[in-house]
């Protein structure tokens, strides 16, 4: 199984970026706008629509305010296994470490997966980051 850890700073409190990460239907509008064009819920899961026309759905796994940790999962045809966990820790003077990471089958999905990452922490440090005057 590939795995994959992606781990960026950004400029913004703690528990800002906890509260828009813990915000399940609010991809779209909070975390990531840009990076994710709509999020629908749908009991426990929802409803992904990514900027490149891809739709998943997400299920929630787990969401641990004490940890600032949420787990989700995707069950597809094309994917055999996919589980992602979201961290938020405090990295001092008001910022935030966050760790990402996604384990993936098939293998040949990982590249993909990778690149999605990358660009979905490019949108979040854009939405969340302070801005600089």
């Amino acid at each position: 199984m590939a795995s994959i850890h992606k781990e960026i700073v950004i400029d913004a409190d703690p528990a800002y970026v906890w509260d828009a990460l813990r915000d399940f239907g609010a991809l779209h509008t909070r975390l990531v706008p840009g990076f994710v064009t709509d999020t629908k819920l749908d009991g426990d899961a929802r409803i992904v629509t990514f900027a490149n026309g891809t739709v998943a759905r997400e299920v929630l796994v787990a969401c641990d305010d004490a940890r600032r940790r949420l787990v989700y999962a995707i069950k597809s045809e094309r994917l055999i296994q996919h589980s992602a966990s979201a961290q938020v820790f405090a990295e001092g003077d008001g910022r935030t470490r966050f760790v990402w990471i996604a384990d993936v089958l098939p293998h040949e999905f990982a590249s993909y997966m990778e690149g999605q990452m990358e660009l979905g922490l490019a949108a979040m440090q854009k939405a969340l980051g302070r801005k600089v005057a």
